[in-house]
């Protein structure tokens, strides 16, 4: 596949490079140094934004707004295949992205961290695979596993940096992603809480399958903004008021990002990379196999 990540001897360590997809707003000026803007090129059309590179605390990254940087782009039509074919295209092992979730569990409060740990795709509208036999395309076809739906060291980093910084943090959840860019009525909530979800997002996937795809090392740092409909002690909250708690929290999740950049930076992942691009390799068919 095009930008393919070589892989170098045992005793030379893989350069990584951290990709960051978040929400508008993530991208300030202090986050990247030596920053570059690219327009990224894929064969499925263009990345939601241009992508921007530079470094984090020493340690190469690529920064993009999943929704454009004036969020206007709905969910259901962020150009997820082409927002992660850029990321690989620059090189990326790693991708740390923000979610704004609501919650569908007592215990998971707005303004906490979730990092989570599987995944239920509810959505129904969107292109689920790079190998999708189109013009263009890779050739074959990829039948990926989904577990572990992310991958759990660099999980482990998001956590321990969310820790450090004493934020009320969870270690693991369930995410439900819906199509929206609708809000779920409260039978749906009810439903989703019976088939074990604990979190609502718009956009979690087709992202983390896709980034699995691309043998990329996937981590999500959640941010809880809100209680989902069910909660009949909560009103619910509109657009405006879960905006804002974003943007409140926005400093809070830079914050978690660099320090997890930073541990994330000092350690080898050779070994790491390696196995993720041969699970894709020995789960890819082709007519000539």
């Amino acid at each position: 596949m095009e930008g393919e990540i070589s892989i170098k001897s045992e005793d030379e360590p893989v350069p990584i490079k951290i990709g960051i997809i978040g929400e508008a707003g993530l991208d300030t000026p202090i986050v990247l140094t030596d920053r570059m803007e690219y327009a990224v090129c894929t064969p499925f059309g263009k990345p939601s934004d241009i992508l921007i590179e530079g470094q984090i605390e020493g340690v190469k990254c690529a920064l993009l707004s999943r929704n454009g940087r004036l969020h206007d782009i709905m969910p259901s039509n962020v150009n997820y295949r082409a927002n992660i074919w850029a990321m690989r295209k620059l090189g990326c092992t790693h991708l740390l992205v923000t979610h704004t979730v609501s919650s569908l569990r007592e215990n998971i409060q707005p303004g906490s961290i979730v990092v989570p740990h599987d995944i239920i795709d509810n959505t129904t509208r969107r292109a689920q695979t790079f190998y999708d036999g189109a013009v263009g395309s890779p050739f074959g076809v990829c039948h990926v596993p989904m577990y572990p739906a992310f991958c759990d060291r660099t999980r482990q980093h998001l956590v321990t940096a969310a820790k450090e910084l004493q934020l009320t943090t969870h270690s693991q959840g369930t995410v439900l992603t819906l199509e929206g860019p609708r809000y779920s009525t409260v039978a749906e909530n009810n439903m989703y809480r019976k088939w074990g979800a604990d979190l609502l997002s718009m956009t979690l996937c087709p992202e983390a399958i896709l980034a699995k795809e691309a043998g990329i090392l996937y981590g999500s740092l959640s941010l809880v903004t809100n209680k989902e409909c069910w909660c009949a002690n909560q009103p619910i909250a509109t657009t405006h008021e879960i905006i804002y708690i974003y943007k409140k929290q926005v400093d809070t999740l830079q914050k978690v990002l660099v320090n997890a950049i930073q541990s994330i930076g000092k350690e080898d992942w050779s070994e790491d990379i390696l196995k993720a691009k041969i699970l894709v390799c020995s789960n890819f068919a082709n007519r000539n196999q």
